[in-house]
């Protein structure tokens, strides 16, 4: 079903295939008044330029989670002054990390993000277990996740007096799903403007949070700044997990690296966009908690289900009905930057013949990644509708940081294996070396706080080896299957209106 590499063309299917590209776009039906692009190569176009770039990252970093319930570092620190300067200090780490990105983005002008990078450094195997971790189960959960807290929030409005029905949120939110599927097929171009529109609502929303606290904080409203590292004492476990916790809201800024190919000049846009994206959001994540606590204490806080809608009912009145708005869609905004993004992991995992090849191919006139963005659609259905999403999250939330770390330090190595690479960003080699220390201490600690959901994660993950060598290395498989899995991928072609897209990586 897979092909064993991107170069080997001698299996059934690859020949078939190469073959229907040729005619594909004589073959397919034209839409009225579409003519088959004869001047360009069908290749995914070269349009996420600097401001799209910075959207994408802040667009999916910003969720559901500093308007709704920010206390998970409160809670693990025990003081306003600790939880502030774990935020801080999460936002910085966060810079570190994208740095780091930065970097392998500049030196490796490929689409992929985590699985690009451990595939340069580490070889096939272990990236091949992460793209099957995040096909199978941990994107799907992740966009069932923050699509059901977009359709629970878009709800609430109608919904002020009782409780939301659990069906209506579903239905709402597999319309929402069903949207941005649709659109991330569609054009590139619409999906990068609807996504820098939603970023714009997003820190307009916490600008709304920001300026009042800023006037309490002008008015002298600061008794909840004093004492304000006294509180209940640190434990050893408690201040690791207030990291993890902050880590995990300021994950999203490696986004842009699963589109490397489709940036304008990467070497200049990827570096600005990571660092202006990061500066805004530590920033806005920062002054966003100092005026929750002008307004709300730190007992009210860890007591709230959703804090930004408190805060808005003391200080803003009436106005406080546009928050759930407001949340709903910066929820919408992180749906399809996240599926923008990774959708371009299965597509080059794809090209690289670690997934069905079908993944690889873009629609004719379109220029999207159809099969490779609808590819996720049945999967966040099933579990939206049957799956016990959370705990999948926390079966495999140490994953992220797992392949993530893997992936840094991979830039360390790939410094001393391959040190004639050009750089065009290099970051000083302490940078790298905290931040993959960090990724896997937290890894580590999940192992020994939560031994039972970690480990069920690990062995969710292990079964990527023997799929690995199952349908990458085994490449003797029964001439039916071969034939079934050629005639699928034409059928497919046709019924989906794409072709292999043309070799145009630098």
């Amino acid at each position: 079903m897979f092909k064993k590499s991107a170069s080997a063309d001698v299996s059934v299917i690859s020949k078939g295939s190469c073959h229907l590209a040729k005619e594909s776009q004589d073959m397919l039906p034209l839409k009225k008044g579409k003519e088959p692009d004869r001047t360009g190569k069908v290749v995914l176009k070269k349009k996420v330029t600097l401001l799209r770039g910075i959207s994408i990252i802040i667009g999916t970093i910003i969720g559901a989670g500093i308007f709704i319930s920010p206390k998970g570092i409160l809670q693990h620190t025990g003081s306003i002054g600790m939880s502030l300067t774990v935020w801080t200090a999460c936002g910085i780490l966060s810079l570190f990390g994208a740095l780091c990105y930065a970097e392998l983005g500049t030196c490796i002008k490929k689409s992929g993000g985590h699985y690009t990078y451990i595939l340069e450094a580490f070889g096939p195997l272990p990236a091949f277990v992460r793209v099957w971790v995040e096909l199978l189960v941990i994107r799907p959960a992740a966009t069932a996740v923050i699509s059901l807290a977009f359709g629970r929030y878009i709800l609430e409005p109608f919904f002020i007096q009782c409780e939301i029905p659990d069906l209506a949120v579903k239905l709402v939110t597999a319309t929402g799903i069903t949207i941005v599927m649709v659109l991330n097929s569609m054009s590139v171009s619409w999906s990068a403007r609807i996504q820098i529109f939603l970023t714009f609502c997003k820190l307009i929303a916490i600008l709304i949070i920001i300026v009042p606290g800023v006037m309490q904080l002008i008015k002298g409203e600061t008794q909840n700044f004093k004492d304000a590292f006294v509180g209940k004492d640190v434990s050893v476990m408690g201040l690791p997990l207030a990291f993890y916790s902050g880590m995990y809201a300021y994950a999203g800024w490696f986004y842009l690296n699963f589109v490397t190919e489709e940036v304008e000049n990467p070497e200049k846009n990827i570096p600005f966009a990571i660092c202006i994206s990061m500066v805004i959001v530590t920033v806005g994540y920062v002054l966003t908690n100092v005026a929750y606590y002008t307004t709300i204490t730190a007992e009210e806080l860890v007591l709230s289900s959703a804090v930004a809608v408190t805060y808005a009912e003391r200080l803003l009145g009436n106005f406080s009905l546009a928050v759930p708005i407001f949340v709903a869609l910066s929820c919408f905004g992180s749906m399809n930057g996240g599926i923008f993004a990774v959708s371009r992991m299965f597509y080059v995992a794809s090209r690289e013949g670690h997934l069905p090849e079908i993944l690889s191919m873009i629609h004719v006139h379109k220029h999207t990644p159809l099969p490779a963005v609808i590819v996720l659609y049945p999967l966040t259905m099933v579990m939206l509708f049957t799956g016990d999403i959370y705990s999948l999250l926390n079966f495999l939330s140490f994953a992220r940081w797992l392949f993530i770390g893997l992936a840094v330090v991979g830039l360390i190595y790939l410094r001393y294996k391959r040190p004639e690479m050009h750089r065009p960003f290099k970051v000083p080699i302490f940078i790298p070396a905290l931040f993959s220390f960090t990724c896997l201490f937290m890894v580590t600690l999940s192992l020994y706080s939560d031994p039972i959901n970690t480990g069920i994660g690990f062995a969710i993950t292990l079964t990527g080896v023997p799929a690995y060598y199952l349908f990458v290395i085994w490449d003797k498989k029964p001439k039916w299957f071969r034939n079934f899995s050629d005639r699928v991928t034409m059928l497919l072609q046709i019924l989906l209106e794409v072709v292999p897209a043309e070799k145009n990586v630098s």
